[in-house]
């Protein structure tokens, strides 16, 4: 699959989608939703595995005495992996290839099952994800909320499935998981062109932001749930 005509289609639709201007931004976005929040999963001698990392800006934030592995097609992906970070450029329905079983404490996966071609396809990631997990693991899955973003929803070319934290609940029960934490509104759908250029300014309105869960219902479009295996 590497350096595949779709591995390519996929680079130029996110150069097109995030351009350079924008990934200092995103990457302390990403560090600061990793301090405030999301780091709080990890624990300090997990191995992490990401599905579709994209500019690996969680991946990067795992510390680096830890194992952390990346499943992405896109080939460029490579490019942004920090120091230590392994990637694998392979279909993540494919990805048991090259993953090894009962292996990983933490799986990470943001703004990625939407883009499945089919719910069969969602559900043979998700078994993957399952083989690769310990039985003590836990999966982590960040996503747009169709019930909470339907007016723009489709206004990414490469969204296939309208997901909502309850069909997803349903996808993770068919393939052997249970739900253990779930809230359906979290962060805005987007960020886009909303994020000040001040790295200070930008932690501090996620920190804030963090703290307040009551906006969540008022801005939050994407849904979060943490699973295991059941």
């Amino acid at each position: 699959m590497f350096d595949s005509p779709e591995a390519r289609d996929v680079a130029r639709l996110y150069a097109f989608r995030f351009p350079r201007a924008t990934h200092e931004q995103r990457i302390w976005l990403w560090k600061a939703l990793y301090e405030g929040w999301l780091g709080r999963y990890i624990g300090e001698h997990d191995a992490v595995l990401e599905i579709a990392p994209g500019y690996c800006e969680f991946i990067n934030n795992v510390p680096l005495n830890q194992e952390r592995v990346g499943v992405d097609l896109n080939e460029e992906t490579r490019r942004f992996a920090a120091r230590g970070v392994v990637m694998h450029h392979v279909s993540a329905e494919l990805a048991s290839d090259v993953l090894p079983a009962d292996h990983f404490d933490a799986v990470f996966v943001s703004n990625f099952f939407e883009h499945c071609q089919s719910k069969q396809q969602l559900l043979e990631v998700l078994r993957v994800i399952h083989r690769a997990m310990k039985r003590s693991g836990k999966l982590l899955i960040l996503g747009p909320n169709y019930k909470h973003a339907v007016r723009a929803y489709f206004d990414y070319f490469d969204h296939h499935l309208p997901l909502t934290e309850r069909s997803m609940a349903e996808a993770l029960a068919i393939a052997g998981f249970e739900v253990v934490e779930c809230i359906a509104q979290t962060l805005p759908l987007s960020t886009h062109g909303r994020l000040p250029p001040q790295p200070w300014l930008l932690r501090a309105l996620v920190h804030t932001y963090l703290r307040l869960p009551l906006v969540w219902r008022l801005f939050g479009a994407q849904f979060f749930i943490v699973a295991k295996k059941r």
